[in-house]
């Protein structure tokens, strides 16, 4: 999907957050300056983590569709963080839809070369397997910085303006979120193996 640019130089001066209260109003051209100014990264970081081409232009054309109908939800100037999030949960549903639809097949119509990516099997451990069972005992808002910070790959500084808490606050509930974490998984741990090494 292309969008047209809009004609004018003045737009693209303006900061994300005015931008995106004039997409609130239905304003298509602070849309495409968005697109012009944020799907270049979005597309490359996304395809660190997709080997799929296809998957990825289509996880980039959803999360400007959601910017189209959730803009009026974004609060400050800078959208970055913001649009990451929304595009790393695309990427998400994308995934699962496709395992849901690899399940489906027979094994013989499931391409042979296909191996999953290291941060594939992670992402899917994060939502199905032990780590997955051991985030979600910890509170919710120390889960949100771990996803913010660590799933989704958001600096301490995007991860603050997502989650609309101060910067001080996303370190100190990350430190204590890795703690509680990993005495979620103490108990799955191989016995006299150490968890993670020393932090």
């Amino acid at each position: 999907m292309r969008w047209i640019r809009p004609r004018g130089g003045d737009r693209r001066e303006q900061d994300d957050g005015t931008l995106l209260r004039a997409v609130a109003r239905g304003d298509a051209d602070a849309l495409a300056v968005l697109y012009d100014r944020h799907s270049g990264w979005l597309h490359a970081r996304l395809s660190r983590r997709c080997a799929d081409p296809e998957t990825v232009r289509e996880v980039v054309q959803d999360t400007f569709v959601a910017v189209w109908r959730n803009a009026g939800t974004h609060r400050g100037p800078e959208a970055g963080g913001w649009l990451w999030v929304i595009a790393a949960r695309r990427l998400l549903d994308a995934r699962r839809a496709g395992e849901r639809h690899t399940r489906q097949l027979p094994q013989a119509a499931l391409p042979a070369d296909r191996v999953p990516s290291a941060e594939e099997r992670v992402l899917t451990g994060l939502e199905y397997g032990e780590l997955g069972s051991a985030l979600e005992r910890i509170s919710p808002e120390l889960r949100d910085v771990l996803r913010a910070t660590v799933v989704d790959g958001l600096t301490t500084r995007e991860a603050a303006q997502v989650l609309g808490i101060p910067e001080g606050t996303v370190k100190s509930r990350a430190l204590r979120a890795r703690r509680e974490l990993r005495a979620a998984l103490e108990p799955l741990a191989p016995r006299n193996r150490p968890l993670g090494g020393t932090a």
